[in-house]
C-alpha cells in the first residue's frame, strides 16, 4: 500500500483522516475484513438495544394499561419464572373469586378511588349470517372501560343502569366493528353472542396489538348479563385504582387484608389469590432485559476484542509499509507526537467507519423486523452514540501499540527501508 504523497513535517487531523479514507478505498477487501469484528459488535449492540428499547415503549404503552395507580386481583398469576409445582399447588389451593368478595372490598376499602369487576371467555359472535370465532367476551361493571383506558369511538359505553338491570347490550372492539359493520353505523344493531342476542350501544377506539395479538377482538357486556348466561364460577378478576400513585402499596395491602379476612385466612397461611400491579410487569421485564443485556455485552465484547486485535495487526502492517514515508517525515522535522497522532487518527477512523457501517446495518435490520414481524423495534439515539463511541475507542486503544512503534522508528533506518 505504497504511493506518493505530499509530505509535511506534521499532519493535521484532516490530513490523517484523508490518509485513512484513502487507505480504506484502495484496499477494500482488506478494510472490510479488518472492520468485520467492529461491524458485528456495533450492529449487535444497537440491534439488541433497539429491541429492548422498543419493548420498553411497548410494555409501557400496551401492557401497563392499569396505570401507575392501578392493580388487579386474580385467582392466580405468574410474572417471571414459571414454577410448575407452585402453579399446581395454587390451582388446588386458590378458589375462584366471587361477586360477594367484590362487594365486600368495594364496601370496606378506604384506599381505593375505584374498583371494577370483570370475567371473560372465548365465544362465537354472529351478525346477519357472518360469524367470528374465538372472540373475547368480557362481562364488566360499567367503570371497566375507563379504568382500562378504553375510549369510545362510536355510540357510548355500557351504563351503570344497564349493569344493574342485566340489560342485553354490548360494547364492541374495533375488530368486531370492522368485521360486521364496516361502512355503516353499528349502534342499535343486534349481534348474537353464542346464540344470545345483544344490542350494540357503542364501539371502542382501536387499541392495536401486543406481540402480534390484536387487542380489539372483544365484546363487552354487563357482568350481570354474563353471569346469567355463563354463571359466576370462573374467570373473574377485580380491577382496582388506588386514591393516588403514592398510596398504591397501601391500597394493595388493604385489599389483601380485606380479602384474607373474608376468606378467614390465618396469619401463618399464604394468600389464596394474587395481586399484581403495572410495576410487577416492569420488574419482571427489567429482570428479563438484564439477562438479555448481559448476554449482548458478552457477545459484543468478544467481537470488539477480535476486531481490535485485527485492527492492531493491520496497523502494524501499515507501519511496515510506510516505514520509508515515516523516515522522510522525521527527516523533515516531524516529531514523534506527530507520527503517533497520525496513526492513532487513522486507527480510530478505521474503527469508526466499521461502527458507522454497523449502525446502518442495524437500522436496516430494525426497519425490516418492525415491518415484517410483530416485534417492536426502535433505535434510540443513545445506542447510536454509544456504538460509534465504542468503535472509535477500540480503534484508539488497539492503535496505540502500532502508533508507538511508528513514532519510535529511527529516521536513518527508516529511510533505508525498501517500499
Amino acid at each position: 500500500m505504497s504511493h506518493k504523497r505530499n509530505f509535511r513535517p506534521s499532519a493535521s487531523f484532516w490530513e490523517s483522516a484523508r490518509i485513512a479514507v484513502d487507505s480504506l478505498s484502495k484496499n477494500k477487501l482488506r478494510s472490510f475484513l479488518t472492520l468485520l469484528g467492529i461491524i458485528l459488535a456495533t450492529s449487535t449492540l444497537i440491534a439488541v438495544t433497539s429491541f429492548v428499547h422498543g419493548m420498553n415503549l411497548y410494555i409501557s404503552d400496551k401492557l401497563s394499561d392499569m396505570g401507575s395507580d392501578g392493580f388487579r386481583v386474580v385467582r392466580m398469576a405468574f410474572i417471571g419464572n414459571f414454577d410448575p409445582k407452585k402453579y399446581l399447588e395454587m390451582q388446588r389451593r386458590n378458589p375462584q373469586l366471587k361477586p360477594e368478595e367484590y362487594d365486600f372490598i368495594r364496601t370496606h376499602a378506604t384506599m381505593l378511588k375505584d374498583i371494577g369487576m370483570e370475567a371473560g371467555k372465548s365465544v362465537t359472535v354472529a351478525f346477519e349470517g357472518t360469524t367470528m370465532q374465538t372472540v373475547d367476551l368480557e362481562g364488566i361493571t360499567d367503570n371497566i372501560p375507563a379504568m382500562s383506558n378504553i375510549q369510545v369511538e362510536f355510540g357510548r359505553a355500557i351504563s351503570a343502569n344497564e349493569v344493574q338491570r342485566h340489560a342485553p347490550v354490548a360494547f364492541i372492539g374495533d375488530d368486531v366493528r370492522k368485521k360486521f359493520f364496516e361502512g355503516r353505523d353499528p349502534v342499535a344493531k343486534t349481534i348474537q353472542v353464542d346464540g344470545v342476542p345483544y344490542e350494540v350501544v357503542g364501539t371502542a377506539k382501536s387499541l392495536g396489538s401486543v406481540f402480534g395479538q390484536s387487542q380489539d377482538n372483544f365484546v363487552m357486556v354487563p357482568i350481570a348479563s354474563y353471569f346469567k348466561t355463563y354463571g359466576s364460577k370462573s374467570g373473574m378478576e377485580f380491577v382496582c385504582k388506588s386514591i393516588d400513585q403514592n398510596h398504591l402499596m397501601e391500597a394493595e395491602d388493604e385489599v389483601r387484608m380485606l380479602l384474607r379476612a373474608f376468606r378467614h385466612l390465618r396469619p401463618q397461611e399464604d394468600d389464596t389469590f394474587s395481586i399484581f400491579a403495572s410495576d410487577t410487569f416492569l420488574k419482571a421485564w427489567q429482570n428479563l432485559t438484564g439477562a438479555i443485556a448481559a448476554t449482548a455485552v458478552g457477545i459484543v465484547s468478544v467481537f470488539l476484542v477480535v476486531g481490535g486485535v485485527v485492527i492492531m495487526n493491520i496497523m502494524l502492517a501499515v507501519v511496515t509499509e510506510r516505514t520509508r514515508e515515516i523516515g522522510i517525515r522525521k527527516s523533515l522535522g516531524a516529531r514523534r507526537q506527530d507520527i503517533l497522532n497520525q496513526f492513532l487518527v487513522e486507527s480510530a477512523i478505521l474503527a469508526g467507519t466499521g461502527g458507522l457501517i454497523g449502525v446502518v446495518l442495524s437500522w436496516l435490520l430494525t426497519v425490516v423486523v418492525r415491518g415484517a414481524t410483530p416485534l417492536p423495534m426502535a433505535v434510540p439515539l443513545s445506542a447510536v452514540v454509544i456504538g460509534l463511541g465504542l468503535s472509535v475507542a477500540v480503534g484508539l486503544f488497539f492503535g496505540i501499540y502500532p502508533a508507538r512503534q511508528a513514532s519510535r522508528l529511527d529516521p536513518i533506518v527508516a529511510l533505508r527501508a525498501e517500499n
